[in-house]
């Protein structure tokens, strides 16, 4: 299996710029309250506008109030959602658009039961923070604790950099794998050199499952 590469909190043209040309998969913009990489609509309609077909737009939210997100969907082009929240799974799905939910690592719920409380998620996002909370800060979870073989997509995040991303993807062959704050110089500010090699090392690792 294709390790996907998304990388989430863009705030900047020129970052999702490098996004496309270092070969990501997908990028998050993210509306979440609180969130030091929170977009206003402007510069995230200036942003998804800059991305190409092919390389999918995800927007980030957080128990954001309806009208929001529907303000948000009405002035920026999204191909994905993703839930962090306390989000049921009927508000989730009321958009119409595919979705993913995150699974906060820190809580001590079963992903399976969590999985069975949100069928209808296009995937799920494994992170370190507790059930509810903001990701994004660079911690990591035990990843023994990924389920291997759910099949179901499961995007592995929570302090991945690209130093430990090799032995994240051999360990947990995951759909995907989300990052952050591992590849900034601040928060929000992406480094091009370490994107480029974090892309490098999950394609070595990909091509190590060859």
């Amino acid at each position: 299996m294709i390790t996907r590469i998304k990388i989430c909190g863009i705030t900047r043209q020129v970052d999702a710029e490098a996004c496309v040309d270092l070969g990501a998969d997908a990028i998050g913009l993210v509306f979440a309250p609180g969130s030091p990489r929170r977009l206003d609509l402007n510069m995230a309609r200036a942003v998804a506008a800059c991305v190409p077909a092919g390389l999918s737009r995800v927007g980030v939210f957080r128990d954001n109030p309806p009208e929001e997100i529907e303000c948000t969907l009405d002035h920026v082009a999204l191909d994905l959602l993703q839930f962090h929240g306390s989000e049921s799974a009927a508000e989730c799905a009321r958009w119409n658009m595919p979705w993913l939910k995150a699974i906060g690592m820190a809580g001590d719920r079963p992903v399976p039961d969590v999985i069975a409380e949100y069928p209808d998620a296009a995937g799920y996002l494994l992170d370190a923070h507790e059930p509810g909370g903001a990701g994004g800060r660079g911690e990591r979870f035990d990843w023994s604790r990924f389920p291997v073989g759910a099949g179901r997509p499961l995007f592995l995040a929570g302090g991945l950099t690209p130093d430990n991303v090799y032995e994240a993807v051999r360990r947990t062959r995951p759909f995907a794998v989300d990052v952050s704050s591992g590849v900034e110089s601040a928060p929000g500010i992406k480094d091009a050199r370490l994107i480029e090699k974090f892309v490098e090392e999950v394609r070595r690792a990909n091509s190590a499952e060859q």
